[in-house]
């Protein structure tokens, strides 16, 4: 794949060493103008839905929404939230180009602008250098922007209706190192070191403008948008995501994760083709699971263990009887004939993150999910698990953020943002 210069029309393009020299920030870069040897090949089998790219291959990046939503969901998580540190929107715009020409190269398998090593020794190089030789490894990056963007850069009149903070829950404990964020970039690959980097380059690409606020590393799925695949088990043992959306599934995607046409005022069409994301992180108690009996742990889920089928059937996807279940059974409680149908779109992640002090594992659940309208979709399904799940004595939720998805990269010469931004750019 080669990559064409994005530049400033008013700035003439920067020589290589005047590049090397001026690093990511610099007026007029240009972001991938030279590839790096042969892309790999990647497809999109429509607007709707992304196949599974071959073992290690690439997933597509541009299309009418943002890859990391549908895509089949892969092993490995790094998910950050950053804070905007400038009040020029001209940097900030510049910012978010010179991110979406890294996120094309890095996710197509090669490396940012001109590489790890052999431009101007004095000088930083454009890539950091740790995914050299690795495979794309179906690498996606997923950009989403918080409810506090919008006080900044005369946005506030293109706030989403839908983009509502969220309310405070039965049980929240917390954090606010890790809440909120003025926007996120979601790193989903096979290979952890792959998601890393492209982490690292996006915030190295951004200092001054940005900074992380805070980040997560999460691992073995927990949730799967391929429901042909074997469902994932969470860190309590039991199978989670049996009746997921699929990325095959455009009539359930269209309804219940992308954002309509009509949906939203007249200043929210920008929006049109994405979706809205909630991002908890759930702390398991895992030394208090582990010693309640297998009975028990049953009943709190309402399906068994070994199998995943729910309360008196047989096999996984067996369409549950909801009465058979306890009344705050998790099950019974989140299924969508409890809900009015409410349906989300859920791609989440173990996470470990060593221990407290007090010898108790700091791990859990990273929980994302997408959906077409938070205030129709996430906000009322946690009002009544919060106060009704029989789960809630052995999690908390310690940290929570949400963010408006913006709609997909279309070819070339868009960039992240364009929708919201284009008009004053």
């Amino acid at each position: 794949m080669t990559e064409t210069q994005d530049t400033d029309a008013a700035t003439p393009a920067a020589s290589p060493s005047r590049r090397a020299l001026i690093g990511w920030g610099g007026a007029g870069l240009a972001l991938g103008a030279v590839a790096a040897g042969g892309a790999v090949a990647a497809t999109r089998a429509g607007d709707d839905a992304d196949p599974t790219a071959a073992a290690g291959g690439a997933v597509a990046f541009h299309g009418a929404h943002q890859a990391g939503i549908a895509t089949p969901v892969q092993d490995r998580l790094h998910f950050a939230a950053f804070d905007v540190k400038t009040d020029d929107r001209a940097e900030f715009v510049r910012m978010l180009k010179d991110w979406t020409a890294a996120a094309r190269r890095m996710t197509a398998g090669h490396a940012v602008g001109e590489g790890a090593y052999g431009g101007l020794a004095e000088a930083p190089p454009d890539d950091t250098g740790e995914a050299l030789g690795l495979s794309p490894s179906r690498l996606t990056l997923t950009i989403g922007f918080g409810p506090s963007l919008f006080e900044r850069f005369g946005l506030a009149g293109k706030r989403p209706e839908a983009l509502v903070d969220l309310p405070p829950f039965a049980g929240d404990n917390l954090d606010r190192t890790r809440t909120g964020g003025d926007l996120c970039i979601q790193a989903c690959a096979d290979d952890p070191q792959v998601a890393v980097h492209a982490i690292r380059n996006l915030a190295r690409i951004g200092f001054g403008k940005v900074a992380i606020r805070w980040s997560q590393l999460g691992f073995g799925k927990t949730s799967s948008t391929t429901p042909d695949a074997q469902t994932p088990r969470n860190l309590m043992g039991f199978k989670d995501g049996t009746r997921n959306i699929a990325g095959t599934e455009p009539d359930r995607l269209k309804k219940f994760v992308w954002v309509g046409d009509g949906d939203g005022g007249k200043d929210e069409s920008w929006m049109t083709g994405g979706s809205y994301l909630v991002a908890r992180r759930i702390r398991m108690n895992i030394e208090t699971w582990d010693r309640t009996s297998l009975q028990e742990q049953e009943d709190v889920f309402g399906r068994d263990k070994g199998e995943g089928a729910p309360v008196g059937r047989a096999k996984e996807h067996d369409e549950p009887f909801l009465k058979a279940m306890k009344p705050d059974a998790h099950v019974r409680l989140a299924h969508p004939d409890s809900n009015n149908g409410i349906t989300i779109l859920r791609r989440g992640y173990s996470f470990t993150d060593g221990t407290d002090g007090l010898g108790r594992l700091d791990a859990g659940l990273f929980f994302l999910a997408y959906q077409r309208d938070v205030r129709k979709g996430f906000i009322p399904l946690q009002r009544q698990l919060s106060s009704k799940d029989a789960l809630n004595e052995y999690i908390q939720h310690v940290g929570s953020a949400v963010f408006a998805v913006p709609p997909g990269v279309r070819d070339k010469d868009d960039w992240w943002g364009r929708t919201l931004f284009s008009e004053e750019a």
